[in-house]
């Protein structure tokens, strides 16, 4: 598949099939995104892969953080209107074969105060990892694979970062899996309401 035909047939999966993606294959979607652009290359990514019984665990983690945060909540104060949301990412993160997390091991949490100069070496590093997370998406696509990129996690953000036991930056995390799905592009805007040319 050429890159920009992956590129505009990517979508975001939600139905996956009940089967089960290669050691090989996974490893080419992350190299894919280790290729990404990054700022004074200094590559601001690490993944932590989860399948199997490992991955039920991580997701119970994940349930019972988001829960506590919508019940009681004291990262973020107006979580409650994204429960129903987050339910269902959960059942779309158990059907997936495999999940990987992404996280900047050169980051800070985000509820640390932040100096102006560390501010704009986050800034920076996200654009990176963000480079990433694409990539791995189109890649994922070229190789038949769907893929979800999921920010829900914040949710759980602290009971998550500390079951993992990461030192840096909790980004995002994908899901994969053979497509039981094939849904139509969300609609875009217009390119002439979005680009302004100077010439």
């Amino acid at each position: 598949m050429e890159a920009i035909d992956a590129i505009l047939s990517r979508r975001s999966i939600r139905k996956f099939e009940n089967k089960s993606i290669s050691k090989e294959i996974i490893e080419k979607i992350i190299l894919s995104g280790m290729s990404a652009p990054s700022s004074k290359n200094r590559q601001p990514w690490s993944f932590i892969v989860f399948q199997g019984d490992e991955k039920k665990e991580m997701i119970e983690i994940f349930r019972k953080g988001a829960i506590e945060e919508f019940n009681n909540p004291k990262l973020l104060p107006n979580s409650g209107k994204f429960e129903s949301g987050t339910r269902y990412t959960i059942d779309i993160m158990c059907q997936a074969s495999t999940v990987i997390f992404v996280y900047n091991p050169f980051g800070k949490s985000p509820i640390e105060n932040l100096s102006l100069e560390e501010r704009f070496y986050d800034m920076a590093n996200l654009q990176c990892v963000g480079a990433c997370i694409e990539n791995m998406s189109i890649s994922a696509t070229a190789l038949g694979i769907g893929s979800l990129w999921i920010c829900d996690i914040y949710f759980a953000y602290n009971e998550l970062a500390n079951w993992l036991n990461i030192d840096g930056q909790l980004i995002a995390c994908m899901a994969f899996g053979y497509p039981a799905e094939n849904p139509k592009q969300r609609p875009r805007k217009k390119i002439e309401n979005i680009v302004e040319w100077r010439i």
